[in-house]
């Protein structure tokens, strides 16, 4: 608990400084009349001109059959108004993911159905950049794509995502990697958390025994698991040649980032274990940069997606939280993170599910890991 304690005063004591040193920091679009439907689950990308592309899923609820994905463009400066870019007619959409494959093509992926366990995966692609998009792709049966979190990009035509099923009571991550840049998908997992290193510290012990009935209803609380459902959502980093690690975010008695590992590209994995990280049952993002460090964008708390924070690690395995990006009340939670041609980190977020938030940080804000 006084490790986790630390943590967060570190962050909340760096956070003047990130606030400072942002290049950009904004809503992509105001709180307002469009702010009364729910918004989450953002994924951005970076153009090859230079702007920047985003999108979410909003609607009047998760899950409710209005629910599409939405996307802006920052282009000089200036975030278009957000159109739909992709819907079905009477079932929700979720999760959508940006990226480009080897060849050059935008592709956004994302899922539909009324609940995960029932989710279908589908896609579309761009040729000119996200301007007019291609009819909608379903993928194959059990196939989900990227399923919240950009994928890794190897080489040889080589695409690996993380992907995960969410189940009544049992949750389990997948990896789906595809050796011709999209067009056919090998499946391998599920990657699982073994239940013995499920063991909370005394941070996810004070977590799921805080009374919660003092709450002011601001900040929504998602309390430890009472026994291990599993985790989700990977995000997976090149640490070295052929070693790929994944990020999970987990619902779990542990209530912390899980990690696995795979030292032949992905094709297979060792079982998760747990960081020294806490993490709310909330997804987070990480990316390794072109001098090594890994950087992980994930909230620091056990049972609350506030704060968010940043953190650098050397070995992707001990951090450093170095940033506060968000520390209010209510929930700054599903990061999106990428690096910018130039080096910035670009980020968006999901802003008190009433907007989404994009934040540009300079490279040079990035400390060494201590």
């Amino acid at each position: 608990m006084r490790r986790a304690l630390r943590s967060v005063a570190l962050a909340l004591a760096c956070g003047v400084m990130l606030q400072r040193g942002l290049a950009e920091s904004e809503f992509i679009f105001p709180p307002g009349p469009q702010s009364q439907r729910d918004h989450h689950a953002s994924t951005v990308v970076e153009l090859k001109n230079g702007d920047v592309l985003s999108a979410w899923f909003a609607g009047s609820k998760e899950g409710a059959p209005d629910v599409a994905i939405w996307s802006a463009r920052l282009s000089h400066g200036v975030w278009s108004a957000p159109m739909v870019v992709a819907q079905k007619q009477g079932v929700a959409c979720w999760n959508p993911v940006l990226f480009h494959t080897h060849d050059g093509r935008l592709w956004l992926y994302y899922k539909f159905g009324t609940h995960p366990s029932t989710w279908v995966g589908a896609r579309r692609w761009s040729d000119d950049e996200g301007r007019t998009w291609s009819a909608e792709q379903l993928l194959p049966e059990g196939i989900l794509g990227p399923i919240r979190a950009k994928p890794l990009l190897l080489p040889g035509s080589v695409v690996l995502s993380g992907s995960s099923v969410e189940r009544a009571g049992e949750w389990r991550a997948w990896i789906e990697r595809s050796t011709d840049d999209g067009r056919s998908f090998n499946k391998i997992g599920p990657i699982t958390v073994p239940d013995a290193l499920d063991v909370p510290d005394d941070g996810a012990r004070a977590a799921a025994e805080r009374d919660r009935t003092a709450d002011d209803g601001a900040t929504k609380h998602y309390p430890p698991a009472a026994s291990t459902i599993g985790i989700i959502q990977p995000v997976l980093v090149a640490l070295g040649p052929h070693h790929i690690r994944l990020y999970a975010r987990s619902h779990t008695r542990a209530a912390r980032i899980a990690v696995a590992d795979s030292e032949d590209d992905g094709q297979s994995w060792t079982q998760a274990h747990y960081l020294d990280l806490p993490n709310p049952n909330s997804g987070i993002d990480a990316l390794r940069l072109a001098d090594g460090r890994v950087v992980l964008l994930f909230n620091n708390s056990y049972d609350t997606r506030t704060p968010l924070v940043l953190a650098v690690s050397r070995d992707g395995e001990h951090f450093h939280i170095f940033a506060t990006v968000e520390d209010g009340p209510g929930q700054y939670s599903y990061p999106a993170l990428v690096q910018a041609q130039n080096g910035d980190l670009l980020m968006t977020y999901t802003y008190r599910r009433e907007t989404i938030k994009y934040v540009r940080l300079p490279l040079a804000q990035v400390p060494e890991p201590k």
